[in-house]
């Protein structure tokens, strides 16, 4: 009976949406936190402080307990994650396993970091906000120093959201676009954003529990600003989120859904 009700909604939100976003599947997922899906369809996730990677070839954890709690995943690149801990300064990078890479304690380098967060930035390197400076970064880690830096910045950071070619930093004063060279390609002021994700130069921002998809933000300026589209969703708890292939997962604790996203169509 589940698996008729949920083609008939995704049938009903497909006609009254315009094809904007459609419910795909919806299944059970014991996790305290869910990661994301990535481009081989495996999924990761969160629980009792131990990661889990799980798909049809097989299964994955990762722990390091003394290292605290696991304060974000990044999965981009499948076979080089990386999971920062904020709570010890410290980032590990895993391979496709799950099997330890290389361990980064910026705690132990000649020139302390203190890092709020840390995700993929390709060549070696990843994005950094440096939390005494007020700085995105850019730190290769194979030589051990930042090598690009962006203009210090005021507000307190919330989200933060990566791929090769862009860095989206939220505050909570302003959501802001940077390339790999630190330039400030656009910014736009916050009303009550809560969390961002990224697509590559499109992101899903977070807000009461609603959706809003803004198009291009890493390409267009002030001038180009459009309203963003909120995306119109039934009625569930959004508790972990992940924009990846022009598919909207969202975790409400209990359930993951899926959802098809066609995009809105381009002024």
């Amino acid at each position: 009976m589940k698996p008729l009700f949920y083609l008939l909604f995704g049938l009903i939100f497909q006609i009254t949406l315009g094809q904007t976003v459609a419910l795909k599947t919806s299944t059970p997922l014991a996790a305290d936190r869910f990661i994301g899906i990535d481009n081989y369809k495996y999924t990761y996730f969160i629980k009792d402080r131990v990661l889990h990677k799980q798909g049809e070839e097989g299964s994955f954890k990762y722990n390091a307990l003394e290292l605290g709690r696991i304060s974000s995943v990044d999965i981009i690149n499948p076979l080089k994650v990386v999971v920062f801990f904020q709570d010890t300064n410290t980032v590990v990078l895993l391979d496709n396993k799950l099997n330890q890479i290389e361990r980064i304690n910026f705690n132990n380098l000649s020139q302390f970091l203190n890092v709020g967060a840390a995700t993929t930035a390709g060549s070696n390197s990843l994005w950094i906000f440096n939390l005494d400076t007020q700085q995105l970064e850019i730190y290769n880690y194979k030589l051990k120093m930042q090598t690009v830096s962006s203009q210090p910045f005021s507000g307190k950071w919330i989200s933060q959201a990566s791929n090769f070619n862009y860095c989206f930093v939220l505050t909570e004063k302003k959501l802001m676009a940077f390339n790999v060279y630190g330039s400030l390609l656009n910014e736009a002021f916050t009303d009550g954003y809560e969390k961002v994700v990224q697509q590559n130069e499109n992101l899903v921002v977070l807000k009461d529990n609603s959706l809003y998809y803004l198009s291009d933000f890493a390409k267009r300026n002030l001038k180009m600003m459009k309203e963003p589209h909120k995306l119109e969703l039934p009625e569930i708890t959004i508790k972990d989120l992940q924009l990846s292939n022009d598919f909207l997962y969202i975790y409400d604790g209990k359930n993951l859904h899926t959802f098809t996203l066609t995009l809105p169509k381009k002024e």
